[in-house]
């Protein structure tokens, strides 16, 4: 009996240790700053603008949350592929550009609740023939690499063994850019991010109806950073209730598709 009561004891112990061990939030007030880890080419969530200063719409809600929590913003630019590292060494204090929560990312990381809705969508040149998924059987597909994209392809798997080559890139505008030259017959991307491309650029892109994969966007946190995580969670939930989250996505989506709350 006393051994186990020791044991459970030690248990407890243990647990109260490691919750002690999160300074996550305390080491981000006492620096005074939130340093998020983006790709800067990755409009509307986060680029850089014609002053090459780092705009968007996670760069607005981040700033607002940072704000919330005391500190000044930090949007520092990493290499997309390697973007776990980049977090688990200590160079930023979060992932949020757009990313996809995946079973695959929540080994690795956590992160907040769902704060907006997207899909994995496949990019054509208007005229080109291509309509659905089944007519770029044999053709090339672009899409960048370390994306949600690559993981969309790889879980289609008819679609995926169709094509004749799967081209990486560096990030989605490159990428299209090599579909304006003919280098691919199509990219593989976040809808959201599509979208907004076409708009912004007038290219003659279509996006085809037939979606991979639907997918959530949330913030993504070093394993044990859950009182960082659960702070920046309780002020979108907070932004949501005041409004500011609505009035920051109705700016960059012309309406609120924000899902915290709903």
């Amino acid at each position: 009996m006393k051994k186990i009561l020791l044991a459970a004891l030690s248990l407890v112990a243990l647990h109260g240790t490691a919750l002690a061990a999160d300074t996550s939030l305390k080491t981000v007030k006492e620096k005074g700053k939130l340093v998020l880890g983006l790709d800067d080419s990755f409009p509307p969530m986060g680029f850089r603008n014609d002053d090459n200063q780092i705009v968007g719409y996670d760069i607005d809600l981040a700033r607002e949350v940072a704000r919330r929590l005391g500190v000044q913003l930090v949007p520092q630019a990493i290499d997309w592929n390697a973007k776990e590292q980049e977090l688990n060494t200590g160079k930023i204090d979060c992932i949020w550009n757009g990313f996809t929560i995946t079973d695959e990312r929540k080994k690795a990381m956590i992160f907040t609740k769902p704060y907006l809705r997207n899909a994995q969508v496949v990019v054509v040149k208007k005229g080109s023939g291509y309509s659905t998924l089944a007519s770029l059987k044999g053709k090339t597909v672009g899409l960048q690499a370390g994306s949600s994209a690559a993981d969309a392809l790889e879980a289609a798997k008819a679609f995926r063994a169709s094509l004749k080559e799967v081209v990486e890139f560096k990030d989605n505008l490159t990428a299209l850019m090599d579909l304006e030259a003919r280098g691919v017959d199509a990219v593989v991307m976040d809808l959201i991010v599509a979208d907004d491309n076409i708009k912004r650029s007038g290219k003659a892109y279509a996006v085809l109806k037939e979606s991979l994969a639907p997918e959530v966007f949330g913030v993504g946190f070093r394993k044990n950073d859950l009182a960082l995580r659960d702070a920046v969670q309780g002020a979108l939930e907070a932004m949501a209730a005041d409004g500011t989250l609505a009035k920051v996505t109705i700016k960059w989506f012309g309406s609120d598709i924000s899902v915290v709350g709903k």
